[in-house]
């Protein structure tokens, strides 16, 4: 009887995917992957001149990875925009960005052009290393969420549900001593 408990405990050791422990919907990124403020350039005047409010908050980073932003990429967008506005009082707290892998992305999508809060970048070589370092994050729609030290440290699929992700950063903006 007392050999049980440990072999369930080598076996758990052993196996850790084959139990899902927590309560997170989205999928951590292990280890968190470290970016610096310097990979990212402002893709328009806008970006350029705000991109320095990235620092210190909590980042929704939608990665657009194909040259033209589709519906699904369209809809990554307006579910991060819904859930900025969701997050009420910790708004404040949360900026989000669009990173354009291909920076001669013509014309922007009005929805773009009319987002007065959504900041647009261009990843650095090293940032595209390490953004196709995260399966599916070339997915178009995907999200992904940065801490306010520029760790990425959570993925969601596109698709994704916009109340789990609320519920997820709700739970990480409540025990956060940072940002």
């Amino acid at each position: 009887m007392s050999v049980v408990p440990f072999g369930i405990a080598w076996f758990l050791a052993e196996n850790p995917d084959k139990v899902k422990l927590g309560t997170s919907h989205g999928e951590l990124i292990t280890p968190p992957l470290a970016t610096e403020l310097n990979d990212f350039s402002g893709y328009d005047t806008f970006s350029a001149e705000n991109i320095g409010e990235l620092q210190g908050h909590w980042i929704l980073v939608n990665p657009v990875a194909e040259a033209e932003c589709g519906p699904a990429c369209a809809e990554g967008l307006y579910k991060t925009q819904q859930l900025a506005l969701m997050m009420g009082k910790d708004i404040a707290r949360i900026r989000r960005l669009a990173v354009i892998f291909d920076p001669t992305m013509q014309p922007l999508p009005k929805q773009w052009q009319e987002d007065a809060r959504l900041l647009k970048a261009v990843p650095s070589a090293s940032l595209k290393q390490t953004l196709n370092q995260i399966k599916g994050s070339s997915n178009p729609g995907c999200l992904l969420i940065m801490d306010p030290l520029g760790n990425l440290m959570m993925k969601y699929d596109s698709g994704y549900d916009p109340y789990k992700v609320k519920s997820d950063l709700s739970k990480l903006l409540r025990i956060s001593q940072i940002g």
